[in-house]
């Protein structure tokens, strides 16, 4: 195919539309409206809207991930937890930075003190 034909496709595929049903999503990526459910609940990063009529809904970013997704899944062979860093990675999703262990501790004990601090005034007043 030539590339003026691919682009074309491409420009066809992805509209200049802010949302799109379900159906639409489906009948864009080639892929079955319960495999895209499936991701949905598999990736954080994806999440569908609902029309006033119930009709479920998703962004353009959405249908953008989808298709990656699919081609990161089909053509070049990744597992899901491959996909989803790829993914993140790509769009800047990336998870904050890790806290070690120790230091989440001592967060959470001064919090715990602070909680209580807290649960004990308010005990001692009188209402």
């Amino acid at each position: 195919m030539k590339a003026s034909a691919q682009s074309s496709m491409k420009s066809e595929k992805i509209s200049d539309k802010l949302v799109y049903k379900l159906e639409e999503i489906s009948r864009i990526a080639q892929l079955e409206p319960t495999q895209i459910e499936a991701w949905e609940k598999e990736f954080y990063f994806l999440s569908s809207g609902q029309t006033a009529s119930g009709e479920k809904i998703f962004r353009k970013k959405d249908l953008t991930i989808i298709l990656r997704l699919k081609e990161l899944l089909e053509k070049e062979g990744l597992t899901l937890s491959g996909a989803k860093r790829k993914i993140e990675e790509e769009f800047g999703m990336k998870s904050s930075i890790p806290v070690h262990p120790d230091r989440l501790k001592k967060v959470l004990y001064q919090v715990r003190e602070q909680l209580q601090e807290i649960s004990s005034s308010l005990g001692k007043k009188s209402f």
